[in-house]
């Protein structure tokens, strides 16, 4: 019997509220690499799940909209409590990541037995994001940095790998989008080896429309600092 490869033991997690225009897609691109995609489908209102389904994905299913933190403890629980995978991903629903780079940081977690591979953006390239974005991102990476302890060049990128060590690791209890500087936090706590590794990130109307808001950027600073003020008082 042949030796899996690692993308056949990688399985690759995808939040998903409401990507049913979407998801379909995505699954579809990222099962032409990785055999084994889970979507949690966080409460969606739209035909998420089903799409998600018919493009070979396994579905995992929230009755109600916890938050992206959430989705992602439930799809590590899963992979945790009934696979043998060594590996995760995380990957967005609405198209943003290339599988390619997905790929790649796979075969340097492999390749190089790191503990978490993280995406950034700041060290490979951006297109379509609005100004007044990156400006808040900015900023958000710099508050990240000052509650983390991290010395990250990018903050809230949701392009990551993680082997079974990290995924055990996380227990996330920030459901909001806040989780990504949650599980910076974990990398520090739990004293996880880290690398990170140029991704491109690619903005639409579609994924703008999808929550990649300014407003939603003053969310994620206002989750951080909640978090911040729980935690000292």
């Amino acid at each position: 019997m042949s030796t899996p490869t690692p993308f056949e033991r990688t399985v690759v997690v995808v939040p998903t509220y409401n990507e049913g225009a979407m998801v379909g897609t995505v699954v579809a691109e990222l099962r032409e690499v990785f055999p084994h995609v889970v979507c949690v489908d966080d409460g969606s209102r739209d035909d998420s799940a089903q799409a998600a389904r018919a493009a070979g994905a396994t579905v995992l299913r929230h009755p109600v909209n916890l938050g992206q933190g959430a989705a992602l403890q439930t799809g590590f629980d899963y992979v945790l409590g009934r696979t043998t995978a060594s590996h995760v991903v995380t990957f967005d629903a609405d198209g943003q990541y290339l599988v390619a780079d997905a790929a790649a940081m796979v075969e340097l977690a492999v390749a190089s037995e790191v503990d978490i591979v993280l995406g950034s953006r700041n060290l490979g390239s951006t297109e379509g994001q609005p100004v007044a974005r990156r400006v808040l991102m900015a900023a958000a990476l710099r508050f990240s940095r000052s509650i983390t302890g991290i010395r990250l060049t990018d903050t809230h990128n949701g392009l990551r790998v993680l082997n079974r060590r990290a995924a055990a690791s996380m227990n996330l209890r920030q459901h909001g989008m806040a989780h990504a500087s949650e599980i910076e936090s974990r990398i520090v706590g739990a004293s996880l080896s880290w690398r990170e590794h140029p991704v491109t990130m690619r903005y639409s109307d579609y994924s703008r429309g999808k929550g990649q808001s300014n407003l939603n950027a003053l969310n994620i600073l206002y989750d951080l600092a909640a978090e911040r003020l729980g935690a000292t008082a």
